[in-house]
């Protein structure tokens, strides 16, 4: 026992000093743990191009559908189903025999009111008939050549040809099917594809939205590659090549209430099909006072609106209510609440409380860099999604 207080009594103070020395180690570390670090990026007014998406379907340049002129029986089909054709080409032909005949009829029969019409203009000179008997073989000629022109027409008709060039669907009858003239369903279908057309649909509300963007300043329409767009296909990818806007459409559909607007994109590999389902790409304006900071900087209060936690000048975190105008690429473009200048935290916000002090470092997450580089070059491209 007497050995035991013995150690005890020369190690306690040694430990008592190794506590002390500890705690003054973590007294000095205290106050700048106490003030949480956060990476913040300072506002500033960017050109943004602002786009937006609007869905669409391609529809064929030029469409002629094949109808027969004459009635009759087909007697070829003279092209090969899903085939590009040439204009003039011929499709079908209709069994010509009868309209053969009734040409060889009308010639005979003009060839004999010629002979008599020259007979009687030289009985007339000699006074020999009466000039009502000579007017009247000369209005029967004149009637048999008519007759003889509708004939030459009719056989002529018996082929069938191409009114327009481009490619052909598939053929609606059969060699041997009757066919009459003008009837309603059509022999065949040709569609010229390049270029191709793509008809889009926008809200009145954003065709009046923009109007006041244009005279309030906020947006310059004024824009060298305004009428250029972009077009994503269905499955995702982009098309090549970029459309011309042709035209808005001046009347409203009531049943949707929006315009349509068409657009005009070469084709000469024929990837674009009538029907299919598109989304466009169109430049709006520029906005040269765009305020646009990292998605990740944003947050949502309980009721869904969005803010940002601000340093004021005593380096204080402050909460500021900020209104989105739409998604650019991995930023937010922000319609009010923001002025250039201003410091907003995008990292270490779960370390912040409103109201304290904290110490700043400029964001330099390289992910977010590039995504936000990205973004606005998506943007000078026309590759923004249309509002948040």
């Amino acid at each position: 026992m007497k050995i035991n207080r013995i150690i005890i009594s020369r190690i306690l103070p040694a430990f008592l000093v190794l506590i002390t020395a500890l705690s003054g180690c973590g007294g000095d570390q205290g106050p700048r743990e106490m003030t949480p670090e956060v990476a913040v990026v300072t506002t500033e007014f960017e050109t943004v191009v602002m786009t937006t998406e609007l869905p669409g379907r391609t529809s064929a340049w030029l469409v002629a559908e094949v109808r027969p002129q004459i009635s009759g029986i087909i007697q070829k089909r003279l092209f090969q189903e899903g085939a590009a054709v040439q204009e003039g080409q011929a499709l079908f032909q209709i069994d010509p025999a009868l309209f053969e005949a009734a040409l060889a009829r009308a010639e005979a029969n003009l060839t004999t009111l010629e002979l008599k019409a020259g007979r009687l203009r030289e009985l007339l000179e000699d006074k020999a008939v009466s000039q009502q008997d000579y007017d009247d073989v000369t209005a029967a000629l004149k009637q048999a050549r008519a007759e003889a022109q509708t004939a030459r027409i009719n056989l002529k008709y018996t082929t069938i040809t191409a009114p327009i060039s481009g490619r052909i669907g598939k053929s609606g009858v059969t060699v041997g099917a009757l066919v009459t003239a003008h009837q309603p369903a059509a022999l065949a279908t040709i569609q010229q594809l390049d270029p191709m057309y793509v008809d889009v649909t926008q809200s009145t509300a954003d065709i009046q939205r923009l109007r006041r963007l244009f005279q309030s300043g906020e947006l310059n329409p004024n824009n060298a590659g305004q009428k250029k767009v972009r077009l994503f296909i269905d499955d995702g990818t982009e098309y090549a090549v970029k459309g011309t806007l042709q035209f808005r459409d001046v009347s409203v559909d009531p049943s949707t209430g929006s315009v349509i607007l068409r657009i005009v994109f070469p084709n000469p590999r024929e990837i674009l099909l009538p029907g299919m389902f598109v989304r466009a790409i169109l430049q709006e304006g520029i906005n040269d006072r765009a305020i646009v900071i990292p998605q990740q900087a944003v947050s949502r209060n309980p009721k869904g609106d969005p803010y940002v936690l601000i340093v004021d000048e005593q380096n204080k975190a402050q909460i500021r209510q900020i209104t989105l105008d739409r998604e650019i690429g991995s930023s937010w473009l922000v319609s009010s609440g923001l002025s250039p200048g201003e410091k907003i935290i995008v990292e270490g916000m779960l370390r912040v409380t409103p109201g304290i002090e904290v110490r700043t470092v400029p964001f330099e997450d390289g992910k977010v860099q590039d995504g936000k580089e990205n973004s606005s070059t998506e943007a000078a491209d026309g590759n923004n999604d249309k509002g948040a």
